[in-house]
């Protein structure tokens, strides 16, 4: 039997059909699996090279189209390691700042306040710490 999403059909043209069939929805991409690693008209570049230089060429043909995958798949993990690095490191120097800064006002507010002061700037650290971590 032939099977067409969502209806079956049967193969049989004595069992009648169920419906139309319907074209399938598109289906889902991940954004940075569907991106291309190597452009298009690269991979055609490199088929061309290969059924103009014959057999004894192939291997050094797909070994150098290879080669610039990895290159480039490398290449795309240094950028995302390095990224992770740096939202680290603003996270770091955004809650080491505010600690700093609270030293001085929970002691200010610690004297003119009281404790309805010293809440509003442990609010104001827990605050800098949850934006700083998105």
């Amino acid at each position: 039997m032939d099977y067409l999403w969502p209806f079956k059909f049967a193969a049989d043209p004595g069992l009648p059909a169920r419906g139309p069939a319907l074209p399938r929805p598109a289906a889902p991409t991940i954004e940075g699996v569907s991106e291309r690693i190597v452009p298009k008209d690269e991979l055609e570049a490199a088929i061309e090279a290969r059924k103009e230089l014959g057999a004894k060429m192939e291997p050094a043909v797909i070994d150098a189209f290879v080669e610039r995958i990895e290159r480039r798949l490398a290449e795309r993990a240094d950028q995302g390691e390095q990224a992770l690095k740096r939202k680290r490191d603003h996270q770091k120097q955004m809650v080491l700042g505010g600690m700093a800064i609270s030293i001085p006002l929970f002691a200010i507010a610690a004297i003119f306040t009281g404790l309805a002061g010293v809440i509003a700037v442990l609010a104001a650290l827990v605050v800098i710490a949850i934006v700083s971590a998105r």
